[in-house]
């Protein structure tokens, strides 16, 4: 399906894409249903934890520099801005630099919900024009205002013949999907529809998506070697690297999640080559990922020679560290860019994946395409027991009660102090950079390795604290759970993602 930037709102992941947030069973299974369209979402009779799609969409927005986030809400749903406004001032002043983004509730109360706030959004917007001048602003909604159909549409329209500066709706009223990753494409169409400009000239710079740009000086470091500058989005970028972002010589990221939308509308309306490739994580990431920019940007052989220079310092390392990893046994819990990445590098160290269970599934990318992570496990023979759960802590418990796995890896703190809490080795891979690139392979290895060497601290809480899962749920036989009778229509996989 075409991007669509003449709309000031997109489908969700689950209406474009097919993602879905429910489902147990394989590998092979999950794209087999992909491919013959009996892939389904299930729904569950309880849910235990999950995330809001607009603390994606307004967490990537508030990191751009010196601009103006107006929150239409109430003011519970502000409380979003404060972890925004802390990761922000923080990754910049580790660059330091000074980053004046400012994050604004409206503080909707009852009789804003049942005789509208469009006026006083409208005020809002312009006090806050007038009291912080940022570079742009952004309009976004609530659940409240979506309720009661608040128009931010035509209250924008109306504000730009008064603002000289872009300013755009954002859609991400948190019921509309239950995919919070829906909030990343939110954010980057309200950046493509008002402030990316077309092309000028064409530069020597090439767009890279991520979260927090940890990685900056080395990224910054590689790509010299190929003649280009990467300009990281958005945490920290300007309003100017934004508008240009047409005329960069291509689009890539560190999560085919986070960046797909991004890279897909750029190279669809501007014709900037999209890397569609797997993660740069592990050795076959990384090494994959360089040589797709290489081949973008026409600079094959400097990547062939920097490939092969690295590859001689690290490579060895990296070998002599897997006779120590290799049969361990490892469930991971992550969202979909990372559960089939670092399944991939795992096993590329020698180590078993028992289990991945991803936050949610993307059926296809906005390509039409099967994303790139589940296309090469299934190209190279890969095949493990895999489930999709929203962050369902008591579906990850089960999981590791039953594989009792070596170590438990997850990119969500709140899963894996539940992991510890049974007596597991838990690694929070928190950094998007953590498995990047052959040092940072290495590094991770060594990090797996204490994780499984120093246990005394999960034994000693697993003994002090008490769960709040019964034995009655641990015996629950998995196994029947997951079994998929010949010619079912889905209502197999329904007890399976209730379970």
């Amino acid at each position: 399906m075409a991007i669509q930037l003449d709309l000031s709102d997109i489908g969700t992941r689950e209406s474009r894409l097919g993602s879905i947030t429910g489902y147990a069973g394989d590998l092979k299974d999950l794209a087999r249903r992909s491919e013959c369209g009996t892939l389904r979402g299930c729904s569950r009779c309880f849910s235990q934890s999950s995330t809001c799609l607009s603390a994606c969409a307004l967490s990537q927005l508030s990191g751009i520099r010196d601009v103006a986030v107006v929150h239409h809400g109430p003011a519970g749903c502000s409380t979003t801005g404060t972890q925004s406004f802390r990761v922000t001032k923080q990754v910049a002043k580790k660059r330091g630099i000074e980053n004046h983004t400012v994050y604004i509730g409206t503080d909707m109360d009852e009789n804003d919900t049942i005789f509208g706030a469009g006026e006083k959004l409208a005020d809002i917007v312009r006090t806050t024009y007038r009291r912080y001048h940022p570079q742009a602003i952004f309009v976004a909604s609530s659940c409240a205002a979506g309720v009661i159909g608040e128009d931010i549409d035509s209250i924008v329209d109306d504000l730009r013949e008064e603002i000289p500066v872009p300013i755009a709706p954002v859609h991400c009223e948190g019921f509309k999907s239950r995919i919070w990753a829906t909030g990343f494409d939110i954010s980057d169409h309200a950046v493509l529809t008002s402030i990316v400009e077309p092309p000028k000239e064409k530069r020597n710079t090439i767009n890279f998506k991520n979260f927090y740009e940890s990685a900056r000086p080395e990224i910054i470091k590689i790509f010299a070697e190929f003649g280009v500058k990467p300009v990281f989005l958005y945490a920290n970028a300007t309003v100017d690297e934004l508008r240009h972002m047409s005329e960069a010589r291509a689009t890539v990221c560190i999560c085919g999640t986070l960046g797909n939308y991004l890279g897909t509308a750029l190279e669809q309306e501007y014709g900037v080559p999209y890397v569609r490739s797997i993660n740069p994580l592990g050795v076959t990431g990384f090494e994959t990922w360089l040589r797709a920019i290489g081949k973008a940007i026409g600079e094959e052989e400097k990547v062939a020679a920097y490939i092969a220079r690295e590859r001689a310092i690290y490579l060895p390392k990296i070998e002599e560290v897997k006779k120590e990893l290799r049969g361990l046994r490892c469930v991971i819990g992550m969202g979909p860019g990372y559960t089939f990445e670092v399944s991939r590098v795992l096993q590329e160290l020698g180590m078993e994946v028992a289990w991945g269970a991803a936050w949610h599934y993307d059926k296809q990318y906005d390509n039409g395409k099967v994303p790139p992570s589940m296309d090469y496990l299934l190209k190279h023979g890969q095949n493990f027991k895999a489930s999709v759960a929203d962050q369902q802590n008591f579906e990850v418990l089960n999981i590791l009660n039953r594989e009792q796995p070596d170590l438990y890896l997850s990119r969500h703190p709140g899963s894996t102090v539940w992991a510890i809490k049974q007596g597991f080795p838990a690694l929070f891979v928190a950094d998007e950079y953590m498995i990047f690139g052959y040092k940072g392979t290495l590094d991770f290895a060594y990090e797996v390795l204490n994780a499984i060497r120093n246990r005394s601290f999960e034994k000693n809480l697993a003994a002090h604290v008490k769960l709040p899962y019964t034995k009655w749920w641990y015996d629950q036989n998995v196994d029947a759970l997951l079994e998929h009778p010949k010619g079912d229509t889905g209502a197999d996989q329904q007890a399976a993602g209730e379970a």
